[in-house]
């Protein structure tokens, strides 16, 4: 039996502990671990579907569901107006994917096979176009807190404008890397029927959506009780939980010296949260009373732009070793100290 299989049994416990109005923190860690199983099968679902679909509509598949159960999540919180738990998640998704997932598959990788090579050139287009998003995902904040700043309806029509150009700019990057040979992926030959595989997908779909639910509801009440800042789960556990079958990929396949599909997962879930998620997320905050905005604080903007920074030294010059992913694992690790400890 897979370890998923065997997990979904949170499901249902999760469920019984909203009903019975258990203690919030209870509700919230039964229903952030229940995400992890869930996760994890939509995520193969999603592998069996798009394997019998081509290259083309695989690669837009993956790109649309890689990371739909921190997408739910994130949707969920906007609906219950937690904006800063929302940004704190899209900001955290890319630290931890460009430090926390591609630091372990270096450390795991060269642990087991020493110096490893990948394709310098793809891995540079990604690591190029993830610190154009970064910097992109940093206008806004940078002329809010800037010395003549910018205030009111401006910064939303900004955060508009920011959306649509990280839109397009994906759109562009999808057609160059299908240009080139397809995405930055791999698929396995099918073992599932089509139907099993939709079924399986909807179901662990609707499952992700109702944790979702009783996970966000439990946010505030544990904020009150604990005194963990709203932006720390948001930063740190809702990235983890949501991104979950992905990073054990990553990590797996580097651990069998496949780097460049390893490298192809950590920057591309970083890419399509940077410039899939986050333009779906602020369209869908204008039909809610309080429109999201893409001003990060000051904090987030120095992590992202030195992840960003940090992790494209790794793809110059086509190479990696475990120190390499010793040190992304160190800044993650710094970092995650810093957001833990802010008010």
């Amino acid at each position: 039996m897979r370890w998923w299989v065997a997990g979904l049994v949170l499901v249902p416990v999760a469920v019984v502990l909203e009903v019975l109005h258990a203690p919030p923190l209870a509700v919230l860690l039964t229903s952030a671990a229940a995400l992890v199983p869930l996760a994890a099968l939509l995520g193969r679902a999603t592998e069996e579907v798009a394997a019998r679909t081509g290259p083309f509509v695989g690669g837009l598949l993956n790109s649309t569901l890689g990371n739909a159960a921190e997408l739910i999540i994130a949707l969920a919180a906007l609906r219950a107006g937690l904006h800063e738990l929302v940004k704190a998640s899209i900001s955290g998704s890319i630290l931890g994917n460009l430090l926390l997932i591609l630091g372990a598959s270096l450390l795991v990788g060269g642990l087991r096979h020493g110096l490893q090579q990948f394709n310098a050139h793809l891995a540079g287009i990604s690591a190029t176009m993830m610190t154009l998003a970064v910097v992109l995902l940093l206008v806004p904040g940078l002329f809010t807190l800037g010395p003549t700043p910018v205030h009111g309806a401006a910064v939303e029509w900004m955060s508009i404008g920011l959306a649509v150009v990280l839109a397009v700019i994906y759109v562009l990057y999808l057609v160059y890397t299908l240009r080139m040979g397809g995405p930055v992926t791999e698929h396995a030959h099918a073992t599932w029927s089509l139907p099993r595989a939709i079924a399986v997908l909807a179901g662990a779909t609707l499952g992700v959506v109702v944790m979702s639910e009783v996970l966000v509801g439990a946010v505030e009440p544990v904020v009150e009780a604990t005194g963990v800042s709203e932006f720390f789960l948001g930063v740190v556990l809702v990235p983890l939980v949501g991104n979950v079958a992905e990073h054990f990929v990553a990590v797996q396949v580097a651990g069998r010296n496949q780097m460049d599909l390893s490298l192809g997962i950590a920057y591309g879930s970083s890419l399509q949260i940077a410039l899939v998620v986050t333009p779906v997320l602020i369209f869908a905050s204008l039909a809610t009373s309080q429109p999201m905005s893409l001003v990060f604080n000051v904090y987030e903007l120095v992590a992202l732009l030195g992840a960003a920074l940090v992790s494209s030294l790794i793809a110059v010059d086509g190479r990696s070793h475990w120190l390499e992913g010793a040190m992304l694992l160190a800044v993650y690790a710094g970092l995650a100290v810093g957001f833990f400890f802010l008010p």
